[in-house]
């Protein structure tokens, strides 16, 4: 897997001040994406062990909340290994962080393992997955933490334990 950037403090994805991994290579091409250039699987630099401490020394800071994970797409099967490994990795050295993920891909089609072969696994580590592409004619620069009214903010745990998408407090069901 390759990365386009990582951002040591972004305050635009997710609540509080957050460290987030752009991950290249996207399939959904969503039309006027505000990151086209990480569409390529082959953009950027390549991710390993080293950025993984990297993004864990960002972390282990008392006023970081959490990783961001968007793109590209984490959740495109080429990614999800390296990516999955990195929230484990997270979640056993700092599990106080929490993790978003933005994806094109619903809920829905990621908790039955319809996205590659650790789309689930993936799934279950997060807190909160930021569902949908972005769709164009649903733009709308006033919602929080999304850019399309289409796309939905998931508190992940409780819906894995209720079977459906459970909305986060962090948004008003669409």
């Amino acid at each position: 897997m390759n990365y386009a950037d990582i951002k040591k403090v972004d305050v635009a994805n997710g609540p509080g001040v957050r460290v987030s991994l752009f991950v290249s290579g996207c399939t959904h091409r969503c039309r006027e994406c505000f990151n086209p250039e990480t569409w390529d699987f082959d953009y950027g630099q390549p991710f390993g062990q080293a950025e993984v401490e990297t993004i864990i020394s960002f972390l282990d800071r008392d006023h970081i909340r959490g990783l961001s994970l968007l793109g590209g797409e984490p959740f495109e099967p080429e990614n999800q290994r390296p990516v999955l490994e990195l929230v484990r990795q997270v979640r056993k050295r700092l599990p106080e962080k929490t993790i978003w993920c933005y994806s094109g891909y619903l809920f829905e089609e990621l908790a039955a393992n319809q996205v590659g072969t650790h789309s689930r696994s993936l799934l279950e580590e997060l807190d909160i997955l930021v569902d949908g592409p972005f769709v164009l004619e649903q733009k709308d620069l006033g919602l929080r933490f999304r850019g399309s009214s289409n796309q939905r903010i998931i508190d992940v745990p409780a819906s894995l334990k209720s079977g459906a998408a459970c909305f986060s407090s962090e948004m008003e069901a669409p």
